[in-house]
């Protein structure tokens, strides 16, 4: 503590799925930032809370259970407990499993942490007869033990006034030695019994004897954990999801675009009028910046959406249940069961897949699952494959379809099996080793602080790319270059995005595409997939690609196929819809996996993933043609 300045940082420590995350978003409410740990890619949540007239910095620290470290997370955890300039550790302990919260707690005073306990889930404790006695608990501690409810609230001002007066009068754990930092490593094994040694008797001291009763939680397990039953759950649960990502979001997105295009777009428009601004800034003012903003601001329902639905099954205690039931089949991809959620989401949309990693528990694992999220075929690339495959496969359309959501999987497959054996060998799926906890009711405000708490991240970090992407596609597609036109008043053909698009064309032809109308719609799926059709329509000047000239772009395309393949349009339009599927995701899908995973990682996975896709499609069309 600083008590010149008033101020301390608290850190909040303790096993997964213990309720300390839910305990952090009730005190700190919408005091709170998404940080990462220095020199990493791990997320930390720091929130403010004022104790007593002293500003707490309380640091919420990844869920571990030993600080002996064996992952990213973990070793993140060990590092802030070891640091001598932290103070405080609040270590929450978890009444339903209070031995295994014990040993993290005594490995914390080990450290030389002064420790104040929280203890959670004694309601739950407490049903299976196993409820610890806490001032007996205390009493064996030597250490204030405060019990508390996240969800409620209930017992957060006895923790503060805990806090305050440990703040001034550090308390120290009975029973246990600080460790040196220069400790032998042969003397490990001693310290670990000791410990255990040293939890079995404040075990004793606290908990009663006799046997646990047989909870909710158990009997719904026999159902859910059985893959006869739990595997269909699951389907229902993933079904649940992507309704709520996509059929859900949708009118909530439509109508943030609507906001943005209409009033917004209108006012601007107006303002620059009535300032007489040139032609060429209101057009970047409306078509760069506000249909920046537009983009950002239609993802925001999405966003929040993804958040809750993911941070209801994290707090239910049912994502632990989904790991179980997936494990077996994920550990093709060097992954564990957890990682199944994320990837059933990408066929929705990748964006909030990717922000679904976080309930990984490691950052390798969190990396390598963000690495495969881009090659699920989300929901904007079906409008594409729906247009190509009624083009050139009108009587097979559906089949073509499902083929291409095949080829998915087994990219997805693929490309983990590659990177697990290259750049992330480390990512060897380890044991699954998961507490199942109790089931139990999310409580709405700390929901609410937790998607908003992540929500204003993502505008934030991955808004702002966004928001730069259109505004640099706008620039491309303003400036000309042949034709003696005005800035921002150019057909398309003859602008910078034009002339860029004829000059990508060539290097299509290995896949039958040389024409710079299939180069341009490609260019422009970059920023969103969705817009790959509308930019084929612009490009062969068609108003309106969704109404009556939808035929007519159909026959368009084949006609420029026809030729650009020599003759195999549908090797060709077979090759389109592979590139469409695997090459580089979406602007918004780039700016997340850079915020989450930083842009050395995510330029190497576009480049990679290009290459793949291109040649992949190559192969399809050159083999393709034989047939």
């Amino acid at each position: 503590m600083n008590a010149a300045l008033g101020t301390a940082t608290v850190l909040l420590v303790g096993n997964p799925n213990v309720g300390k995350s839910t305990l952090f978003n009730h005190i700190t409410g919408a005091r709170q930032r998404v940080v990462n740990a220095p020199g990493t890619t791990v997320a930390l949540t720091e929130g403010s809370w004022r104790v007593e007239g002293v500003d707490v910095t309380l640091v919420d620290l990844p869920g571990t259970y030993s600080l002996i470290a064996r992952s990213p997370d973990e070793q993140v955890a060990a590092d802030a407990v070891a640091d001598p300039r932290r103070g405080l550790a609040v270590v929450v302990l978890d009444a339903t499993a209070l031995s295994r919260s014990l040993y993290l707690l005594g490995q914390v005073a080990r450290a030389g942490r002064p420790v104040v306990a929280a203890l959670t889930m004694t309601d739950l404790a407490r049903a299976r007869g196993l409820g610890p006695d806490t001032a007996a608990l205390a009493g064996a501690l030597g250490v204030p033990v405060v019990e508390v409810d996240g969800r409620t609230g209930a017992g957060t001002r006895a923790l503060a006034d805990a806090i305050a007066s440990a703040l001034s009068t550090p308390p120290r754990v009975s029973g246990i030695e600080p460790q040196a930092a220069d400790h032998e490593l042969g003397d490990e094994l001693t310290h670990a019994q000791q410990l255990f040694d040293w939890v079995e008797g404040i075990a004793d001291a606290a908990l009663p004897v006799g046997e646990a009763r047989e909870s909710w939680s158990d009997r719904v397990d026999k159902v859910l954990l059985n893959p006869w039953a739990g595997i269909p759950a699951f389907l229902a649960v993933v079904w649940a999801v992507f309704q709520l990502t996509t059929g859900v979001a949708a009118p909530l997105m439509d109508g943030a675009a609507a906001l943005v295009d209409g009033p917004v777009t209108a006012a601007a428009t107006w303002l620059l009028g009535t300032l007489h601004a040139p032609a060429w800034l209101e057009s970047f003012a409306v078509g760069g910046l506000v249909a920046g903003v537009g983009a950002v601001a239609s993802f925001i329902p999405l966003m929040a959406i993804m958040f809750a639905s993911v941070t209801v099954l994290e707090s239910s205690g049912y994502l632990a249940r989904v790991a179980v039931v997936a494990d077996r089949a994920m550990r093709a991809v060097g992954l564990d069961g957890r990682a199944m959620l994320p990837l059933i989401v990408g066929f929705g949309c990748n964006v909030p897949a990717l922000s679904a990693t976080a309930v990984l528990p490691h950052a390798r694992q969190r990396l390598l699952t963000g690495l495969l999220v881009p090659l699920t075929s989300c929901t904007a690339r079906l409008t594409v494959y729906l247009l190509l495959a009624e083009t050139f496969f009108p009587r097979h359309a559906g089949t073509v379809v499902f083929g291409i959501y095949v080829v998915s999987i087994v990219l997805v497959v693929l490309f983990g099996l590659v990177a697990r054996r290259t750049v992330l060998r480390d990512a060897r799926p380890e044991p699954l080793i998961i507490v199942l906890p109790d089931y139990q009711r999310p409580h709405l405000r700390t929901l609410a602080l937790g998607v908003r708490a992540r929500t204003v991240s993502f505008v934030r970090k991955a808004g702002s790319v966004i928001m730069v992407a259109i505004a640099a596609l706008w620039v491309l597609q303003a400036i000309p270059v042949r034709g003696g036109h005005d800035l921002a008043d150019v057909p398309l053909e003859d602008s910078v995005y034009g002339a860029t698009a004829m000059a990508v064309a060539p290097v299509l032809a290995p896949l039958g595409l040389d024409d710079w109308h299939i180069a341009a719609s490609l260019v422009s799926g970059v920023a969103a997939k969705e817009v790959t059709v509308g930019a084929l329509a612009q490009s062969y000047a068609l108003e309106d690609p969704a109404g009556g000239s939808a035929v007519a772009l159909e026959d368009q395309v084949r006609a420029t196929v026809e030729a650009s393949s020599g003759g195999s349009p549908g090797a060709a339009g077979l090759a389109f819809m592979v590139f469409v599927l695997a090459y580089l995701p979406c602007m918004a899908t780039l700016a997340e996996q850079r915020r989450l995973f930083g842009w050395r990682w995510t330029a190497g996975a576009a480049l990679s993933q290009l290459a793949m896709a291109y040649l992949l499609a190559a192969a399809v069309f050159q083999v393709g043609r034989l047939l």
